[in-house]
């Protein structure tokens, strides 16, 4: 057994006693994790906003009869 383990299995009974196992919350990591991935994705939102912004494109034309476009020519 190394000294790791030894450690561990010595410190792990206490900590079954410092806590309440109804009362557990997330914690400040909990907290860090949710508000970074909130940013990110509010930041992936807006680029893409300003992406979609940029796109300009044209429709094609509706088709039409086929005489259309003959009788119009000059």
């Amino acid at each position: 057994m190394s000294a790791t383990q030894a450690a561990i299995a010595q410190l792990l009974p206490l900590a079954g006693d410092t806590f309440d196992k109804n009362k557990v919350t997330p914690g400040i990591l909990g907290f860090i994790v949710f508000a970074a991935l909130a940013l990110g994705v509010w930041g992936l939102m807006k680029s893409m906003s300003r992406h979609m912004g940029r796109v300009d494109f044209e429709e094609a034309p509706e088709p039409g009869p086929a005489g259309a476009e003959a009788t119009r020519a000059p």
